[in-house]
């Protein structure tokens, strides 16, 4: 590992997940004001967090697809299409070999 390159000032901090509520304790040289008291008495500094992977849809299982360019839609009349002419074309040639 390169010596110098990495801050000096790694301390333990509490991460707190605004919209879940959930915290953990890690190290970190992010800067807050504001400090919170942790499970084992001791006073840490806090940085909240908007999200994380505790609430994040991805992580959570609560992701839903959003198609904002209606590829899904425009593919599923394509397939319809491609799917009827198929039966049009089929049909047209079991007429021929009656015949």
């Amino acid at each position: 590992m390169k010596q110098g390159i990495h801050p000096e000032s790694y301390r333990l901090v509490v991460f707190q997940d605004s919209a879940s509520g959930a915290k953990w304790l890690s190290r970190s040289c992010a800067r807050t004001s504001s400090t919170t008291t942790w499970e084992d008495g001791n006073e840490y500094p806090v940085v909240t967090l908007g999200i994380s992977n505790v609430s994040h849809p991805f992580y959570t299982g609560q992701q839903t697809f959003v198609d904002t360019a209606g590829r899904v839609d425009k593919f599923q009349q394509r397939l319809a299409k491609t799917k009827a002419a198929q039966e049009a074309a089929a049909e047209r040639k079991s007429k021929k070999k009656r015949r």
